[in-house]
């Protein structure tokens, strides 16, 4: 940058007598806003008259072999330096921030301060113990070393101001740039947290959305149809159809389960029907046989329990009868009963099917 001396120009010599002498306008540059012309005249340095219209006539516009255009108006410089780390792979950047402005102009342009960063930087690098600030730590501990060298810097400048010749400088603070590889290696981090993020949101509301159409499925189709109506998804003439289909649908599987469960009913009490009958003339076989003593009392709680209590056996209104048909009827008294000795159980006992008749 140049500043505060903008620019520098040799001026030739202008030839001719006192009253004719007059330098060509185009031999001086044009004067940019907030800057003044310092002319060298003989080993003298003078500033022409601020506010003034430039006149080729001047005598130091005349006389002068040089011309310095020099930046009176303030500016904030900012100069930097390298810190090591506790890694030689590794370095540290701060960069300090000073206010300048131009006090004595003649001074600049003598001293021809064409970049006032250069003193400001040898300014910085007196420094000669800020080194140890930052050689302890890693490149990743980067917020503790800026706040040792903002402390370091405020102390330094208190101490030893900075000074330029013609000029006033304040020191303003002071910042620790990360090194390029720890901010691409925070960028890649960072880019990779964020993208974990992203994909958990997605998938946080994907679930969200999934209960949601969880919940609305879970109430029914009624309320399935009334959301995609509500979303125009569905039209209502299409959902109205589907459902007087569904529920003429859902009435006849009703009533042919109802049709179904009545044939199995009068299925089953049929086959339980004919497994009593089946079982009551086993055991009227078996007692006519008359091979061993039968217990007919015994023989009747047994069928009534099997028949539920009912005297006769079928699905009709009318009894089967206990015996086959062409049987000899148990109810008569037989002739040919065996006698019984006294005080046995069994003389109260029907001992054979003949006793049974009458």
């Amino acid at each position: 940058m140049n500043y505060p001396v903008i620019t520098e120009h040799v001026l030739e010599s202008v030839q001719g007598t006192w009253w004719s002498r007059r330098r060509r306008r185009d031999d001086v540059p044009t004067l940019p806003p907030g800057a003044v012309y310092v002319f060298r005249v003989g080993g003298n340095y003078r500033v022409f008259p601020e506010g003034m219209v430039f006149d080729e006539s001047h005598p130091d516009v005349l006389d002068a072999s040089s011309v310095t255009l020099v930046d009176c108006r303030a500016r904030l410089v900012e100069v930097e330096r390298t810190l090591p780390s506790v890694s030689e792979a590794d370095i540290f950047t701060i960069r300090a921030s000073f206010t300048c402005q131009v006090a004595d102009p003649t001074v600049i342009a003598r001293q021809g301060v064409i970049d006032v960063a250069v003193p400001l930087r040898a300014y910085l690098l007196g420094d000669s113990d800020m080194p140890k600030v930052s050689a302890g730590h890693r490149v990743e501990e980067i917020n503790a070393v800026r706040a040792e060298v903002a402390r370091r810097m405020t102390a330094f400048s208190a101490v030893v101001p900075p000074r330029v010749a013609g000029m006033s400088v304040e020191f303003v603070g002071v910042e620790v740039t990360a090194s390029d590889s720890l901010r691409a290696w925070e960028e890649t981090l960072r880019n990779e947290r964020r993208n974990g993020q992203l994909s958990q949101f997605k998938i946080d509301v994907e679930t969200q959305a999934a209960a949601r159409i969880a919940e609305v499925l879970a109430q029914g189709s009624d309320h399935v149809d009334a959301f995609g109506i509500a979303r125009h998804e569905i039209d209502v003439t299409e959902a109205a159809a589907r459902i007087h289909r569904h529920t003429g649908e859902e009435a006849t599987r009703s009533h042919d389960a109802v049709l179904a469960e009545r044939a199995h009913k009068r299925a089953q009490d049929a086959a339980e029907a004919q497994m009593r009958r089946d079982m009551v003339l086993t055991l009227l076989r078996q007692m006519g046989s008359g091979e061993q003593y039968v217990d007919y009392h015994q023989v009747l709680e047994q069928v009534l329990r099997e028949t539920g209590g009912r005297t006769g056996v079928g699905t009709g209104t009318s009894d089967v009868p206990m015996v086959e048909q062409g049987a000899t009827s148990l109810s008569a008294p037989t002739s040919q009963a065996r006698a019984m000795p006294p005080g046995d159980r069994r003389e109260s006992f029907v001992q054979s099917e003949d006793d049974l008749v009458d």
